[in-house]
């Protein structure tokens, strides 16, 4: 037999077996398809030069009238905006502590650089953060420009929090003076799922007084919702209150509570998302009624899970994002989702806005009448995977449910999927709130971050290509994304950093420190002649693969790149042996031997022995400054002699 040129199925089926899906793709990792062949993704560096605070959920981009670029990162610890490489924190604040319970309320012990604050009532929770100024003289031997600046909180009872500082103290003292103010932030909520069978926990009496409960109880994650107002910033944690930031060039100031603001009435609490609805109108969903006997200016009445609330429009002044009193004279009001027991998040789709609860999808219209909105139920036998873990694009909404994919196009329909085995069989489904969705427009893909079975963090990500209608998989660890926008590039975080991707070749590093490369792969599965009644012997491969725009020096290290990917052959003779591969010398490699010939862009053809039943390829890269495409792989090998 001659040389055989290699056409693999676009895309990657896992929900086939290996040898069923003779033909096709089988594993892969950090590779996408273009025009049905595989390629390496592109890198990402670092945008921000100062590490933020606390896991990231949320971002959000949008350009001012005077033409800054400001992205907001919500954590579950602060609220910051960054503009250009900086960050900026926008924190509220939630208190500040005064004199004269804060009179002397510095406490120092000898040798030890960790303070102990005391004040009655602090109401701050282990990890908040605080600022301290107005400390006269140094205390205990700790000077006092130490102790007047931000800190986050070490250790925290109902009357005393720790704070740790650069110098030891050289006595245990007391002292600071009667002039000492502590801003306390809003307290940190949690960076994942939680679960504490502490003290309190559980149903009260169950056991004997004192003991912990039995079945663990969890902390949701803090997620933030954000959208603009005109230049200025509205978001809210979910379940709590709404806030506002008003946008100034110098980003000196944080973001107060919206019902603080001139002429707020009836601001609805504990919301579960705000959004802008596409007539203008803030909507809060899943948050406290308008109860009119309540009083002015909250007028609150209970929470309900199933309420859509929106505040005024006024015709001559436009959307005011803090009225909420419904009127005869203004366009506030309320409505009430029939199907599910609470929503879940909302997204806006065309002239609509899509409401999701835990059993149903709604559509929310404007009317332009006194009712002003109208409610339609579209399907109540869908559900969703989180609150993030929908997307629009294309005039169509893709969503990951609990067990599969679904899209919107005007009717709710479920996406085929070669990888739903995959994703559904092992996703930890007790963190599924921390699921997010995304999009790479530029390649046409939609992208969802989940944690596998066994991580308690985001670790793996799965692409649906909408113009190919094709999957892929891949794993990376991010917290939040957001596709391009008025940002360039898409925007992830993580670690405290925001990262733009598709920007480069390489993994890049924060802090100055040099790129690393990123391990791409695709895996075929594995293909056979006249069904495995011969034996194949491979002997040469003659590589089809062009590497784009390749560097000829790493601009940071400057060490000269020359790139490449490995090829492997493999082979078996059972779909359930152990798969081996064969060397440039023909010796017998295990499984988890990679490297089976180096291809760069001056390889004509590689020689390699390999002889079994079954025959694979793999096709990896693993080297600074590679961009990679595979086009049609040709292999040389004939039947020799058939199974026994």
């Amino acid at each position: 037999m001659a040389l055989k040129k290699l056409i693999f199925k676009p895309g990657i089926n896992r929900d086939l077996t290996n040898y069923a899906n003779e033909g096709g793709w089988y594993e892969c990792d950090k590779i996408r398809f273009r025009q049905g062949f595989p390629e390496k993704i592109g890198g990402w560096t670092v945008k921000n030069f100062t590490q933020f605070e606390g896991k990231a959920r949320s971002l959000f981009s949008y350009a001012t009238t005077d033409q800054s670029e400001n992205i907001g990162i919500g954590t579950n610890s602060k609220q910051y905006v960054a503009s250009g490489t900086n960050t900026y924190d926008i924190t509220p604040i939630r208190t500040t502590l005064t004199t004269p319970t804060t009179d002397d309320c510095v406490d120092t012990t000898d040798t030890s650089n960790v303070v102990n604050i005391n004040v009655v009532g602090h109401g701050c929770t282990d990890g908040a953060f605080v600022t301290i100024s107005g400390v006269t003289g140094d205390v205990g031997g700790i000077p006092n420009a130490e102790i007047n600046t931000e800190h986050e909180i070490t250790f925290v009872d109902n009357d005393n929090f720790t704070i740790t500082v650069t110098t030891a103290a050289t006595s245990t003292a007391s002292g600071g003076g009667a002039s000492i103010d502590i801003e306390c932030q809003l307290n940190p909520g949690g960076e994942g799922i939680t679960f504490g069978y502490g003290w309190g926990t559980g149903v009260w009496g169950r056991s004997t007084w004192g003991s912990s409960s039995t079945v663990p109880i969890s902390t949701a994650p803090q997620l933030i919702f954000q959208d603009n107002f005109n230049n200025d910033l509205i978001y809210n944690i979910r379940n709590q209150d709404i806030y506002y930031w008003v946008y100034n060039s110098g980003y000196s100031n944080r973001a107060v509570l919206l019902s603080s603001l001139a002429g707020a009435v009836a601001v609805p609490k504990e919301v579960g998302k705000i959004m802008f609805a596409p007539s203008g109108h803030l909507l809060a969903l899943a948050c406290t009624s308008y109860d009119a006997a309540a009083g002015s200016p909250d007028y609150e009445g209970g929470y309900d899970a199933l309420l859509v609330r929106w505040a005024n429009v006024d015709a001559d002044v436009g959307p005011e994002p803090e009225k909420w009193q419904p009127t005869v004279t203004n366009t506030a009001g309320f409505l009430r989702v029939k199907t599910g027991t609470g929503i879940v998040t909302a997204l806006n789709a065309r002239q609509e806005t899509l409401i999701w609860t835990d059993t149903s999808l709604s559509s929310l219209q404007f009317l332009g009448t006194a009712e002003v909105f109208g409610l339609q139920e579209i399907s109540n036998r869908v559900n969703i995977m989180s609150p993030n873990a929908a997307i629009s694009v294309n005039n169509n909404v893709y969503w990951m449910g609990y067990d599969k994919f679904y899209i919107y196009d005007g009717r709710v329909n479920t996406l085929p999927c070669t990888l739903k085995q995959y994703v559904f069989e092992d996703i930890n489904r007790s963190i599924s709130q921390i699921t997010f969705a995304g999009t790479i427009q530029e390649f046409n893909e939609v992208i969802w971050f989940y944690a596998s079975g066994n991580s308690n963090e985001i670790n793996r990500y799965v692409i649906f290509n909408y113009l190919e209608n094709i999957w892929y998989y891949g794993q990376l660890e991010r917290h939040a994304w957001l596709g391009v926008g008025t940002n360039r590039f898409p925007l992830a975080t993580y670690n405290g950093y925001l990262y733009e991707h598709e920007n480069g070749k390489d993994d890049g590093q924060p802090g100055g420190q040099s790129p690393q490369p990123i391990t791409s792969y695709i895996h075929s599965s594995d293909m056979a002649v006249e069904d495995g009644e011969q034996f194949v012997l491979t002997k040469r491969v003659i590589p089809d693969v062009n590497f784009v725009s390749s560097e000829t020096s790493n601009p940071v290290t400057g060490d000269n790149l020359t790139p490449e990917v490995e090829v492997t052959i493999g082979v078996r003779n059972f779909p359930g042996s152990t798969n081996s591969t064969s060397d440039v010398a023909g010796n017998t490699l295990t499984r988890d031997v990679i490297t089976a010939a180096t291809i760069n862009q001056y390889t004509n053809q590689v020689y390699i022995r390999a002889r079994g039943r079954q025959m694979n390829v793999k096709v990896e890269s693993n080297t600074l400054g590679t961009q990679w495409q595979l086009g049609g792989i040709r292999v040389d090998f004939k039947p020799d002699g058939r199974r026994g």
